[in-house]
């Protein structure tokens, strides 16, 4: 899409001005005003709830509009307020009762935030039984419950845990992408949850950023090409109430991975960072992907950035936190692009602001939030918000817009009608069916750099020997997000291993494994080393950022520094197996490129970017063994040494060791 055609002096002006020249600039892009024809209103499952009253609101055949005017109009402001709140899981996971006594809106679980047994069934339970506390509110408004699912149901053990978006990115199959979003929802919703935080739609431009994985390419071109995600989550128009649904989020509005490394704060690196730009690189780089994902895709909620932006037409030194950024948040995405939507803080992302707490508060609310996520405080942010507006500093016009939009989202997830979970698809959750699909897209997204001597396929009568740390890890090839936070090495979760799919596939060749090398090497064999990352996720995951430690299984001690390099162990299994092997092949496991030793990279037959191919490794010996051919492409520009980055297609002196869109291909 090419740069709107409007003054950039007025992107910060009068609202008219901004939504004239977005408007305009989405109108040259037909992919972005395709006509949607309107299905009809599906037939939700769960136990119906009876209207209390026989008002109004609770009328079904109502439009929802009127039925949001009318319940609006019965709320007392402290029913307001608590709708625009969110709270964590571990708050009322003993006692919900505060969700009745606060009138609570929403309840998230943050990464390994799960109920005591991490089942589908207690998982339903758990949903079901804070919404019952919702329930008991005066007005019996239901809640809505918010998951990570970045990658499949990934905090609930027996989800299908599919490739993480880049590599999605590189399959260039958005009906896949799509797909994985249906199962992906309808996993989460037969359990509990009614809306993900997903998926992300940022165009990483730096490498270094611990996040990169998330999104699905550079190229915000490519990004948009795999925003299909959305209706893989969302359904048709009209269609969010039925079973197999969720409320999706665009995130993170907008700049997360167009960072400047260095401009973070505490032990970060490049996330949370500012993005040093200025309007025409923003809006290509950043923004412009959001104009199809809510004029096309009409996504449900929006999440900000942690980032902040700092314009360099009036001078570099003034940024601006996105959660604070009424020009963005409001005039450009409920005003120019005409998001009807509601805006969700991410996780405290308001106690990053400038002042004090009550500033926080209203500065927050004021630049267009509608909904604070507030795992901790969430008791102090209603009280300070219902100061500010008794104060005068936000006005009730404000607060109602808010409130409308979180509870049209309600309405149209048919929760007024049905609060409990429709549990009719809990027996397909990672079902073989399920399993079948993030199979498929683990192949999809493999990328060959490397084809020397025709190694790949591998074909031999001769045996496999296999090596290399993240051969035998579905803990290291899930990556984060899955089950913790940060995920972690000894993760354990249904599925297979790259190691278990080569023993699969080799058929009659006799498998080896060493995960060191250190067991003899034939000469006739052919080796396959795969090497790799350890799992992280956002700042942890930042070059030259923090070590995480504190997982459970992690012992206290920090996991192995994240430096985009294979570790020494891995470089001494590819030197091993490639100068003694016949035929040599590695395979890196990462949710970034790594730097490759040019020495190493002589020695090396064949090349593979696995990628962090979640729950189904025998996806990558699908591709090493022939049975699916290699068409991936590089979602990402693969850097020679760590001083290009950042680098991507388009930079002037472009010199990668592999371009952007590269990808050999076999038959």
């Amino acid at each position: 899409m090419s740069a709107p055609p409007f003054s950039y002096s007025r992107f910060g002006r009068s609202r008219p001005a901004v939504i004239v020249a977005l408007v305009a600039a989405a109108s040259l892009v037909t992919a972005f005003t395709a006509p949607w024809a309107r299905a009809s209103a599906p037939a939700s499952g769960g136990v119906a709830v009876a209207p209390a009253h026989g008002l109004p609101y609770e009328n079904a055949k109502l439009p929802v509009a009127k039925r949001v005017a009318d319940l609006v109009g019965r709320m007392t402001l402290a029913e307001k307020v608590g709708q625009m709140t969110q709270t964590e899981r571990a708050q009322v996971y003993d006692d919900p009762t505060p969700i009745t006594t606060w009138n609570l809106g929403s309840i998230l679980s943050g990464g390994g935030s799960t109920p005591t047994e991490n089942t589908p069934v207690a998982w339903a339970d758990m949903v079901d039984r804070f919404q019952k506390a919702a329930l008991a509110t005066r007005l019996h408004i239901p809640l809505i419950y918010g998951i990570d699912a970045v990658h499949g149901d990934g905090n609930m053990y027996g989800a299908t845990v599919f490739p993480h978006n880049i590599g999605l990115g590189a399959t260039r199959d958005p009906a896949l992408v799509e797909q994985i979003g249906h199962i992906t929802a309808s996993e989460t919703r037969a359990s509990g949850p009614q809306w993900s935080f997903s998926p992300c739609i940022c165009s990483p431009q730096d490498d270094r950023w611990g996040r990169t994985y998330e999104g699905f390419g550079e190229d915000p071109n490519l990004v948009i090409q795999m925003e299909t995600a959305i209706d893989g989550l969302q359904g048709p128009p009209g269609h969010l109430a039925d079973r197999d649904r969720v409320l999706a989020t665009a995130k993170h509005f907008a700049g997360d991975g167009d960072t400047t490394y260095g401009t973070s704060t505490g032990d970060y690196k490049i996330d949370q960072g500012v993005s040093v730009t200025n309007r025409p690189d923003f809006w290509a780089k950043a923004l412009k992907q959001y104009v199809p994902a809510v004029q096309k895709h009409d996504v449900g909620t929006v999440m900000p950035s942690y980032s902040s932006v700092d314009w360099t037409e009036d001078g570099v030194g003034n940024p601006i936190k996105m959660h604070g950024n009424k020009e963005l948040l409001t005039n450009v995405l409920k005003g120019s692009m005409n998001f009807d939507g509601f805006v969700i803080s991410d996780y405290e992302g308001i106690h990053q602001l400038p002042g004090d707490w009550p500033n926080q508060v209203r500065t927050g609310v004021n630049a267009g939030i509608d909904m604070m996520m507030e795992p901790n405080v969430y008791q102090s942010f209603e009280t300070t918000l219902t100061d500010e507006v008794n104060a005068g500093r936000v006005t009730m016009s404000r607060i109602d817009d808010a409130v409308s939009r979180i509870l049209t989202k309600k309405f149209e997830l048919g929760l007024f009608e049905h609060p409990y979970t429709d549990r009719t698809n809990l027996p397909a959750i990672g079902s073989p069916a399920h399993r079948a699909v993030a199979r498929k897209a683990v192949a999809e997204s493999q990328v060959l750099l490397k084809n020397s001597k025709q190694v790949l396929p591998i074909k031999t009568r001769g045996r496999v020997y296999v090596a290399g740390s993240n051969a035998d890890s579905i803990g290291n090839q899930a990556g984060g997000w899955t089950l913790t936070w940060q995920g972690g090495s000894t993760t354990n979760i249904p599925g297979t291993t790259i190691l278990s799919g080569i023993r699969s596939a080799a058929g009659h060749s006799a498998v080896a494994y060493s995960p060191d090398a250190s067991a003899p090497i034939q000469k006739d064999d052919v080796g396959v080393v795969v090497v790799g990352e350890t799992p992280y996720s956002e700042g942890y995951g930042d070059v030259g950022g923090p070590s995480w430690p504190w997982d459970p299984a992690d012992n206290g001690i920090p996991r192995p520094v994240k430096d985009m390099q294979l570790s020494v162990a891995d470089k001494a299994a590819v030197d091993t197996v490639c100068a003694t092997a016949a035929k040599c092949v590695v395979v890196v496991v990462s949710g970034r490129p790594l730097i490759l030793d040019p020495k190493q990279l002589s020695e090396i037959d064949g090349l593979v970017a696995a990628w962090l191919p979640g729950s189904e490794g025998a996806g990558v010996a699908d591709t090493l063994f022939g049975k699916v051919p290699f068409g991936g492409k590089l979602p990402v520009t693969w850097p020679r040494t760590l001083a290009q980055e950042p680098i991507n297609i388009g930079d002037a002196n472009y010199d990668p060791l592999f371009r952007y869109g590269f990808g050999l291909t076999t038959r």
